[in-house]
């Protein structure tokens, strides 16, 4: 018998189309989703974040808000809408609870005062500054008078020279006839310093700055609650320490006017009793000491009274 002759098998090279599709199919339904998700029913989206919040109130979780934002099934309010609601109600409470003090920095009455200020002390102190012992500028927190250590300080020393006594004097004198707020910061160049009396700059910086406190304080007559002291140590240069011209500028203290005083008296603590004035035939009492400034040593940024 004759064999019959097999029929060649037939390859189908198209399958990859199946494998294409399904491919294209699940990429278009990727983007549907994508696009749904893009498209959120902000409404909704209110009332439910409203909801939640609703919920952790009666929890205890949050305290309780006294807004009334209306919440209607049909047209609720964005929870955008209600949240700026109760933010301008709590804003208000605190504005009360802490008002803007009157006569900031801000203000162009106060910032004439320091420009005429700053002219009267460059009068004044023409000698010093053309000596490089004082220098001044302006800057964001108000009015920077430098006292550089060649002029005021012997090296490694927290003590004033008793040379630049008048020229503290007059600084000293001009600033007790203004009632501005003045922070003395003290500051060093990067030259390590280990004595008996000041293991690093950090103990040098602040020495200094509370030394000029003191001065304020007992041979000026200035208000203690008009002061404060920080120590920098070498980390706000305002020049480079690669030279030595720079590092003369960096040892330094210097007197920052802030701004006006604040006027308004101290609130009593509650349950103290008011102060009965004595009799006149009873002696009257020395008055209390004052008080030594607070002395704080940051490596951040400048301080904050």
């Amino acid at each position: 018998m004759r064999r019959r002759k097999r029929r060649p098998t037939h390859v189908n090279r198209d399958r990859w189309l199946v494998s294409y599709a399904d491919f294209i199919t699940l990429m278009f339904a990727f983007f549907v989703v994508l696009y749904a998700a893009s498209q959120v029913d902000k409404k909704k989206v209110g009332m439910l974040a409203l909801a939640i919040q609703v919920a952790f109130q009666e929890m205890g979780v949050f305290q309780a808000s006294t807004t009334q934002v209306p919440i209607d099934a049909t047209k609720p309010m964005p929870f955008s809408i209600a949240q700026a609601i109760e933010n301008t109600d709590r804003t208000a409470s605190l504005g009360r609870i802490s008002s803007r003090p009157e006569g900031s920095l801000g203000t162009g009455v106060e910032n004439g005062d320091l420009a005429q200020l700053q002219a009267e002390l460059e009068t004044a102190l023409a000698a010093e500054i053309k000596r490089k012992e004082i220098a001044m500028r302006s800057e964001p927190d108000g009015l920077v008078i430098s006292l550089r250590e060649v002029g005021f300080f012997e090296s490694g020393s927290a003590r004033m020279k008793s040379a630049s006594q008048a020229a503290f004097d007059r600084i000293a004198g001009m600033l007790r006839q203004r009632d501005y707020r003045l922070r003395i910061e003290g500051h060093t160049d990067n030259v390590p310093i280990h004595n008996a009396q000041f293991p690093s700059n950090w103990e040098l910086s602040t020495s200094r700055a509370t030394e000029i406190v003191r001065l304020l304080i007992v041979r000026d007559g200035f208000g203690p609650d008009r002061l404060s002291a920080g120590g920098f140590a070498e980390y706000h240069p305002v020049a480079t320490n690669l030279t030595p011209e720079g590092r003369g500028m960096n040892r330094r203290v210097d007197i920052v006017i802030l701004g006006h005083a604040l006027t308004a008296a101290p609130l009593a603590q509650a349950g103290t009793p008011a102060a009965i004035p004595p009799a006149k035939e009873t002696a009257q009492p020395s008055p209390p000491a004052a008080p030594k400034p607070t002395v704080v040593s940051a490596a951040g940024g400048r301080l904050q009274q």
